[in-house]
């Protein structure tokens, strides 16, 4: 019989465990020390003096409440605009049969052989359009619509028995509460890995933002973050402690929606 916690395996799991965490972990660790501390050589992996002033400071000047609030507004409704289309259209092309759904399908998944560069141009100049450039809605509506949201939710959805379905429109229910009564219920392992997907990609997200925002007070997280590298320096305290705080909400998120996510991700993968 095989040994499942022998020693290899252990000192393994204990050496990826190592190279996965030493770099938030000397990230964080670092926040904590005083500029001097940060350029001291040869480098020390714990604060001598332990500081929260680097902060401090970021909180009160570096106007990271306003970059935390603008990246909290864009992720949240940009992720539930992003979920709700992605149910729509999952139910639409799983539950209904129409002249050309297949094809209508393999069109949305072609899109991601389409390099985001490419679509960038055509995108940005219907935002110039509809004048929405320099807005949070520019960089909240833009993204919205996933061909990967909509594979996953109409794979998911497929495989909800359609003797549900029957039976509420015999009952003389209407599509939209199907939708929202059956549908939704049912696909909630789905939605929440969808959901916790999208949030992580428009916080991270800073090439678009980069493009579409010039005001400073409207920047997100991230593009502050490359702000802070100046063309003749860099604010390393500041920078550590900005990328320590960006860091926290996903940590937060990841915590709250782990359960649905792993059983979102596990769906489909046994059969009883």
């Amino acid at each position: 019989m095989t040994r499942i916690y022998s020693p290899w395996r252990l000192a393994f799991v204990a050496l990826a465990l190592f190279i996965f965490l030493m770099p938030p972990v000397w990230l964080f660790l670092s926040s904590l020390k005083s500029q001097q501390e940060i350029f001291q050589w040869p480098p020390t992996i714990f604060p001598a003096h332990v500081t929260l002033q680097n902060f401090i400071e970021t909180v009160s000047r570096a106007k990271f409440l306003v970059f935390f609030r603008n990246s909290a507004i864009v992720s949240v409704l940009s992720a539930l605009l992003s979920v709700t289309i992605s149910v729509m259209a999952g139910y639409a092309l799983a539950k209904f049969r129409f002249r050309g759904d297949t094809l209508f399908f393999l069109l949305i998944m072609s899109s991601l052989m389409v390099p985001l560069q490419i679509v960038m141009i055509p995108v940005f100049l219907v935002l110039r359009d509809l004048q929405l450039l320099d807005t949070l809605a520019g960089i909240i509506i833009a993204p919205a619509a996933t061909p990967t949201g909509v594979f996953l939710m109409r794979q998911y959805i497929t495989n909800i028995p359609d003797s549900l379905l029957e039976a509420a429109r015999i009952d003389g229910t209407p599509e939209w509460r199907i939708l929202l009564r059956i549908i939704v219920p049912l696909s909630i392992p789905a939605i929440g890995t969808l959901l916790a997907f999208n949030l992580v990609w428009r916080w991270n997200d800073y090439l678009w933002p980069f493009l579409v925002i010039t005001d400073q007070d409207k920047w997100t997280v991230q593009v502050a973050l490359a702000n802070t590298v100046g063309r003749f320096g860099i604010n390393w305290p500041r920078l550590l402690s900005m990328s320590v705080l960006s860091v926290l909400p996903v940590l937060v998120m990841f915590t709250a929606l782990q359960r649905m996510l792993m059983s979102g991700l596990m769906a489909g993968a046994t059969k009883e």
